[in-house]
């Protein structure tokens, strides 16, 4: 009988031991002989490139400008006696906003229609003598040299009346501004002057600003590079540009203005100092939300691009030299590796310019789980859904 801790037991338990995982092993390496050794293809998920009409539109940043801005002058020279508007306030063209003293100008206009008067009783007189004289000459009861006087005194007083009335009117219209009327319809700034302060016949300080804000005027700086590049596609017939006008604002909250603007035209020369072209476009203001001076971002429609391929953003990486790329599966379900040169991004896309084409099957899932050259299995996405899902991992650069 054996003893439990005898050597002769022991060795007996591991000879046992040794033997079982001998077997084990056997039938582990029969196992993977009959899989044959191969692991099962990575599964992928793909999104094949349709061509497509699509519309391309900038962001740009612009300001608001007042369609029509003027700025409140006096005519005359004389102390203002009353304000007649409340400032803020909208007012109308024609609209009196000031009283200056009107006292010396009435004075002047008096004066204007006695000198007046007085001219015509001196022409009446002049034109009854030279009327007489007509007459005298003709039965030589005058000299020649009498007529040519009293004719002279006659033309003389026609003169001095013509004079006499262009007085009165400018003394009219002196009187006149005395009256300071609003030039154009819009919303009215503050009063830069009180009743009692002294103004003058074109100063260089504005009684007070008008603006017309509704509509109003955002201009918008386009680089010029953008710009050249546009008509040179439109020139080669690959960008549509028929609906080229539509504009929409965004605030300065991010928030997106309600109405919509058109298009007005873009400057014929390119600014040196920024390189860029002003594009002005004519926007609806009802409200008056919009103020001259407020800084927005202006959505601009450049038109349509046809055969247009569109590549979600999550299926496209970048290598160490920056340059953007995409893993496509190949007819013989194997993973290729393009390098693309993208446009503009159109709702989570890359406007593809070079590097795809119509059918590519282009990876958006799974590209962390594979390389180029291995062997995957494709599952099809449609182009919603792959803008949608969450984003995957970028490939880990090799």
């Amino acid at each position: 009988m054996l003893v439990k801790h005898s050597p002769i037991f022991r060795t007996l338990s591991l000879g046992l031991l040794a033997a079982m995982a001998l077997s084990a092993c056997q039938k582990d390496a029969g196992a993977g002989a009959a899989a044959g050794g191969e692991r099962p293809p990575t599964q992928v998920a793909v999104v094949t490139l349709k061509p497509q009409t699509v519309k391309l539109t900038s962001e740009l940043p612009g300001r608001t400008v007042a369609t029509r801005q003027a700025e409140v002058r006096p005519q005359i020279t004389g102390l203002i006696q009353r304000r007649l508007f409340e400032e803020g306030s909208h007012v109308e063209a024609g609209q009196q906003l000031y009283q200056i003293d009107p006292a010396r100008y009435d004075a002047a206009l008096s004066t204007a229609r006695a000198n007046l008067a007085r001219a015509k009783a001196n022409l009446n007189s002049s034109d009854t003598q030279y009327k007489r004289y007509q007459e005298l000459l003709k039965d030589k009861a005058v000299s020649q040299r009498d007529f040519d006087n009293a004719e002279a005194s006659y033309l003389q007083g026609k003169a001095e009346l013509a004079v006499a009335e262009a007085a009165v009117k400018t003394a009219q219209i002196d009187l006149a501004y005395t009256k300071v009327l609003a030039p154009i319809s819009g919303r009215i700034g503050k009063s830069n002057v009180t009743e009692g302060a002294l103004v003058t016949a074109g100063q260089a300080a504005a009684l007070a600003t008008i603006h017309q804000l509704d509509p109003i005027y955002v201009d918008v700086a386009q680089p010029a590079k953008a710009l050249l590049k546009l008509r040179r596609q439109a020139m080669a017939g690959t960008l549509q540009r028929d609906d080229l006008g539509k504009v929409q604002i965004l605030m300065e909250d991010g928030s997106l203005y309600e109405h919509a603007g058109t298009m007005q035209f873009s400057e014929m020369s390119v600014n040196e100092s920024t390189g860029s072209v002003t594009v002005r476009a004519l926007v609806p203001n009802p409200d008056h939300l919009l103020l001259p001076g407020l800084f927005v971002r202006a959505v601009l429609e450049e038109g349509a691009r046809n055969n247009a391929l569109l590549v979600p953003q999550r299926g496209v990486t970048r290598n160490r030299q920056g340059e953007a790329t995409a893993l496509l599966v190949a007819a013989n379900n194997t993973v290729e590796s393009r390098t693309l040169q993208l446009g503009q991004t159109i709702n989570n896309h890359w406007l593809v310019e070079s590097g795809l084409q119509a059918g590519d099957r282009v990876i958006v899932e799974g590209l962390q789980k594979t390389a180029p050259g291995a062997p995957v299995q494709a599952v099809e996405l449609n182009a919603e859904t792959a803008s949608t899902t969450p984003a995957a991992k970028p490939a880990q650069e090799s």
